[in-house]
Formats: structure tokens, C-alpha cells, sequence
């Protein structure tokens, strides 16, 4: 009788019952949803990004809302009515952070993502204490001021890495794009930072041109499995170079497919989104029925078995593997 393949792996230093994480998404905002990721067999959800801009605006306009009663006498010439309030700001999320943590059994992750020194730390101990088992920092910024170097962006986001790192007692990923001059030399630099783990890649979700309106819109393209082959790339050359640090493949995670392909590369596990949005909790359980078929079908034991086998530890300069890809597709 064959043995089932085991999914069971880690990430982060979390163990998880397999390598498919949920990632931020409209089905990671409610408990109901989470409870249905579950279910389906996501081993890990992370939580939609608290963003520092969004919770300043709440509480200003709460702010505001209270300070207009001042013009109004009736207000004034007596004590106020008890109102509820709703939850606004960091609070709304810290308060899905608890809840999803009572009622789930797997891992929940926090996401972050802040603009200003102090903001980071102060918002990653807030989730932290929370009950967030891991933070995933969202380094989502567009460096287009002429005066700052590359070298100087850099250097405040490593800044940032190590603040927050020094706050937490809990693992810290950090999702990166792909847009450095150097991105092997960045990478190693954010482990050495305090990272924990990386998260390759980040979307930029570029803003469209509305013709009729004449008006800069913001336009939601999904990823298809495509957009996974830049991730697949680095992911293979991290794996090499940085040994003891987690890697979580994003941004084009569609089909068993596509997660066979990140662990070969040398991924932990890998992260879907777009999958969730378009079929639901089940694009999970199919991902994880067809890995563990393939797995099967190829005699591994397992996903730790299978991870890395096809990362570039085995070539001495990666680069020049790269660039002899690029050349036989583009020659062909």
C-alpha cells in the first residue's frame, strides 16, 4: 500500500498542516470567510494590511464628527446621549486579528503596511499583543524623488526591518517587490535586518487613464500563473543563498501547478489570492488535492522532500544561467 505524501511543512518557524497560505484578500476580512479558508485546507491566513493612511483618516473624521457638535447648543445644554461607536482605525483591525485568532486553528498573520518612523513599530506591537502568531511587513512604496539614492531608500527600509524587529517576539516576514538595482544583495540585507522570512513579490497595481473623465483611476488586474515566473527565478537563487530564512511565493499562485513549481525552487509555501477571489475557499482544496497527486505519482514522500531540489545551489553564478535563458527564449 503506498503512502500518502505528507503536506505538513513550516514556515517562519510555524508548523503548518500544509504549504497553501490564504493571503490578503476580501476572504480574509471576515471571521465567516476565514472559518471557510480553513475548511478548504489553507494552512495559514494572512489579513488584509492595516494601512496607516486609512487609520488616520478614520480618526480624524471621528474627530471632526464630534468637534461639529460644539457649533449646536442643544448639544451643549446637557449631557450627551451613550452612542456606539464603531470600530475605527487600527481598531477595526486589531479587533478581526482577536477574533479570527479564537476561532481558527491555524496560524493568522498580520500585515502592516506604514509610511512614517514610529508608526511601524507602534502598529506591529499593537497586533503583536493582539494575538498575531506572525507580521508580514508590506514594504509598498515608489521611490520617485530624483534627490534619493537608491542606496538611501534602501537604507530607511532596512531601518524600518530592524526597528521592528526589535519590537516584536514574533517571526517577521517582509513582502518585497521585485524593483532593486540589487536585489540579491537587498534580500541578504533584510535577513541580516531581522527578517525572518521573505514574500516575493509584491504588486504594484498600476492606476489606468479613465478617457472619458479624463481622470487618473485605480483598476484591479488579477494575476494568472504567468506572473509567477519572477518569483520562481529569485525564489531559486534565494534558496541558495539564504539557507535559514523562510520564502513564501505570491502573485501568480493559481493551481497545484504553480505550488509544485515554487517548492521545487525552494519555497516554504506558497500564497493565493487571485485564486480565492475567482473560485472561492475550494481553488485551496484543489490546489492540495493535485500536489499531493503529483507528489505521488513522482515517489516523494513528502513537500520537505520535494523543496529546493531545483534551486540554483548547484549552479555557480546565477546570473550567467539567467542571461542564458533569456538568450535561448529570445533567439528561439
Amino acid at each position: 500500500m503506498t503512502t500518502e505524501p505528507v503536506l505538513a511543512t513550516s514556515y517562519l518557524g510555524l508548523p503548518l498542516s500544509g504549504p497553501v497560505i490564504a493571503s490578503a484578500g476580501p476572504l480574509t476580512r471576515t471571521v465567516d470567510s476565514l472559518l471557510s479558508l480553513q475548511e478548504a485546507g489553507a494552512a495559514a491566513v494572512v489579513l488584509p494590511s492595516l494601512f496607516e493612511e486609512d487609520v488616520l483618516a478614520e480618526e480624524l473624521r471621528l474627530v471632526d464628527a464630534m468637534e461639529a457638535g460644539d457649533d449646536f447648543a442643544e448639544f451643549t445644554a446637557g449631557p450627551l446621549p451613550t452612542i456606539e461607536l464603531p470600530e475605527l482605525g487600527a481598531d477595526r483591525h486589531l479587533r478581526l486579528l482577536e477574533r479570527a485568532k479564537a476561532a481558527l486553528d491555524i496560524p493568522v498573520i498580520g500585515s502592516l503596511n506604514a509610511t512614517r518612523h514610529g508608526s511601524w513599530e507602534r502598529y506591529a506591537t499593537m497586533m503583536a499583543a493582539a494575538g498575531a502568531d506572525a507580521l508580514e511587513l508590506n514594504l509598498y512604496t515608489v521611490a520617485a524623488d530624483p534627490t534619493e539614492s537608491a542606496a538611501e531608500v534602501e537604507a530607511r527600509q532596512l531601518e524600518v526591518i530592524s526597528s521592528v524587529r526589535a519590537s516584536l517576539d514574533i517571526p517577521l516576514a517582509v513582502k518585497l517587490s521585485p524593483y532593486y538595482s540589487s536585489f540579491a544583495q537587498f534580500a541578504g540585507a533584510t535577513s541580516r535586518a531581522g527578517a525572518d522570512g521573505l514574500v516575493v513579490f509584491n504588486r504594484f497595481y498600476a492606476p489606468d487613464i479613465d478617457l472619458e473623465g479624463l481622470a487618473v483611476t485605480p483598476r484591479l488586474a488579477l494575476s494568472g500563473s504567468a506572473d509567477l515566473r519572477i518569483a520562481l527565478r529569485w525564489l531559486s537563487i534565494l534558496r541558495a543563498q539564504l539557507p535559514s530564512t523562510g520564502l513564501a511565493a505570491t502573485g501568480g499562485v493559481h493551481g497545484w501547478e504553480d505550488v509544485a513549481k515554487a517548492l521545487l525552487v525552494g519555497a516554504d509555501v506558497a500564497c493565493t489570492t487571485a485564486a480565492v477571489i475567482q473560485d472561492g475557499p475550494a481553488a485551496i482544496t484543489a490546489m492540495l488535492a493535485g500536489l499531493r497527486n503529483w507528489l505521488a505519482e513522482h515517489d516523494y514522500a513528502s513537500v520537505d522532500q520535494l523543496r529546493g531540489s531545483m534551486s540554483a545551489a548547484s549552479v555557480p553564478d546565477p546570473s550567467l544561467y539567467e542571461r542564458s535563458q533569456y538568450r535561448e527564449i529570445v533567439t528561439s
